[in-house]
């Protein structure tokens, strides 16, 4: 596995870690779940400029925010009871085409 896909699982792990607490941070009066935001995020930030040493910011954000959301949605809906319905996980599997096209087909990633 390249490093910067190392880098990039790292970058999308933090931000959903980060994402994730936010509600629970309540409007950043919960110090434990604020302190994961603010670290999550800046592990995030750091990792995703690393990636973009070696990747088209286009296609690592693509992936970066492709993931973090079916993520976020999949956390939401069990730690938090979000209702999904069939639209939402047709969507969810479109963006994991979407983002599985980019990395295993377009000519655009770095190998």
């Amino acid at each position: 596995m390249a490093v910067h896909y190392v880098y990039l699982t790292i970058a999308i792990v933090s931000e959903v870690i980060a994402t994730s607490a936010l509600k629970a941070a309540d409007g950043f009066k919960t110090l434990g779940p604020s302190l994961l935001v603010f670290f999550g995020y800046t592990a995030a930030f750091y990792f995703l400029s690393i990636t973009l040493r070696t990747m088209p910011v286009g296609i690592a954000y693509a992936i970066w925010s492709g993931v973090g959301q079916v993520l976020v949605m999949i956390i939401a809906w069990h730690l938090y009871r979000q209702t999904l319905d069939g639209a939402a996980f047709v969507g969810i599997g479109l963006i994991i085409s979407g983002v599985l096209v980019l990395t295993l087909i377009s000519k655009s990633m770095p190998r």
